[in-house]
């Protein structure tokens, strides 16, 4: 039986906040919450562990090089980021997102090694997320067409060099299987490595990637089987004039006519999703992911997620693998989701208390988590301990608990993180693997298999330019 004698414990906005209170847990269930007998040293908050609701399990983004750039180009680059080893790629993110108070992770997974078969390979992740103790869902990404743009585009590749153009072509998406070759492998990596820890998700990698076929086939198969899907939808301005041209009779029309849209479905981004488009998000009861880091760095446009949560939108919150500082830290990135949505002036979208239960609720439901976040007796004991002391460093007079986390609340303040019930991180550390140690052999693996890509490097100045030209004509809106 574990116990955590809390200073102050956060149940919820209707509860608030219970003072010096003990929650005790007991075969990964939350037993009791019950009055503290004693005063004990040191000030603790407790927290329900967070969600990172969207992510691809990729400890390093700029260090490739891809800045400043758009995701139209910053994605082309993605031969570079190939994990060398994907059990040590998947530790490091899960080590990384644990210490900061992630206890559950999307892990959209975009990007094979393509060194084993991609059952062995999700075995691979499944186990790194087992090592470290954190609940995962699992979503292999899945795409047809569009590969190199939103459209036809030989063009391109032959206004490059014929030693730049079979470098870069071979670095493409392989060609893509039939619908039902996807889901079958689906299902074999659900049989594989699905359990109480790990939930199977389909993956479409997005609209503008995926044929109406393949969109239909996992819709039929996901109503069929009751398996979650997880998409990104309408990220850039670029896929927003595609979908346009591509689905005359409006792209989320579409999606909710073929039974796509539902409380299966989790979106992310949804940037420029339009008014009409999140109530029929809303209606249908799927999730919305905003990853706001993420749409910073890569240009992409301020999500309208405020006005999302006002139509009723389900609304959770995103690293995608490129936090603030990259550090992977959920909770200085749902505090940055908050503090840009909450309104202006004396107008307030909701109180923290409600935005960091809908954020953690949300999230577990995006990612397959059981229950609900909240912090009771019967629930999961999924929660993290904040050093009080630490956050409220100048204790000059009481304030808020839950206004001093977001006002200056990160990683640096996460004393434990417990999940079912096993402390998977302590002051900073995961305690399940040596983080320290493997992100030292991660760089080195990287390192090595970047000598390997002189070619594609010598490639990519001709490439960006074409890219970027193609796109300045007509915004790339032309298949």
């Amino acid at each position: 039986m574990g116990h955590v004698h809390a200073t102050s414990l956060f149940c919820g906005p209707e509860v608030g906040l219970k003072h010096d209170a003990v929650l005790s847990h007991e075969g990964g269930v939350i037993t009791s919450i019950d009055a503290a007998a004693s005063p004990q040293p040191g000030r603790r908050l407790v927290l329900p562990a967070l969600v990172n609701a969207h992510d691809h399990a990729r400890p390093i983004a700029s260090s490739f090089g891809n800045l400043n750039m758009p995701l139209e180009t910053w994605i082309l680059r993605s031969p570079l980021i190939t994990p060398p080893d994907p059990y040590l790629v998947a530790a490091v993110s899960f080590g990384r997102n644990a210490r900061a108070g992630t206890g559950a992770m999307m892990v959209h997974y975009t990007k094979p090694s393509g060194r084993m078969g991609m059952v062995d390979e999700a075995r691979a992740i499944a186990r790194a997320a087992s090592d470290v103790g954190i609940r995962i869902a699992f979503a292999l990404a899945v795409r047809d067409q569009n590969p190199l743009v939103y459209g036809d585009a030989p063009e391109i590749l032959a206004a490059l060099s014929p030693a730049d153009r079979a470098v870069i072509a071979q670095g493409l998406p392989p060609a893509p299987a039939s619908p039902q070759a996807y889901l079958d492998l689906v299902e074999e990596i659900a049989a594989a490595v699905a359990g109480p820890m790990v939930d199977v998700q389909l993956g479409p990698a997005g609209v503008q990637w995926c044929s109406r076929p393949l969109l239909q086939a996992i819709a039929e198969h996901s109503a069929r089987t009751g398996r979650r899907i997880h998409m990104h939808l309408l990220e850039t301005i670029y896929q927003r004039r595609w979908a346009d041209q591509a689905y005359p009779e409006g792209l989320v029309r579409y999606l909710r006519d073929i039974g796509f849209l539902s409380e299966r479905l989790t979106v992310a981004h949804a940037i420029h999703a339009r008014p009409d488009e999140l109530d029929m998000i809303a209606a249908s009861g799927a999730r919305i992911v905003t990853n706001f880091s993420s749409n910073l760095q890569l240009h992409s446009g301020l999500a309208p997620i405020a006005d999302a949560h006002r139509r009723g939108c389900a609304i959770a919150v995103g690293v995608d693998g490129v936090a603030l500082d990259e550090d992977d830290d959920a909770l200085r990135e749902m505090r940055l989701v908050q503090m840009a949505h909450d309104g202006i002036g004396f107008d307030r979208t909701w109180s923290r208390a409600e935005f960091l239960s809908l954020a953690i609720r949300n999230g577990r439901r995006a990612v397959g988590a059981p229950g609900d976040g909240l912090l009771q007796p019967g629930a999961p004991a999924d929660y993290i301990v904040i050093d009080y002391d630490r956050l409220d460093r100048d204790a000059l007079m009481p304030v808020d608990p839950l206004d001093l986390l977001f006002a200056r609340g990160n990683a640096s303040h996460v004393a434990e993180v417990v999940v079912a019930g096993r402390t998977v991180a302590r002051e900073g550390l995961p305690t399940g693997i040596d983080l320290p140690a493997l992100e030292t052999e991660m760089r080195a693996a990287y390192r090595e298999a970047l000598q390997g890509q002189g070619a594609f490097l010598s490639a990519w100045k001709p490439l960006e330019g074409e890219i970027t030209r193609w796109y300045a004509a007509a915004c790339g809106c032309g298949g």
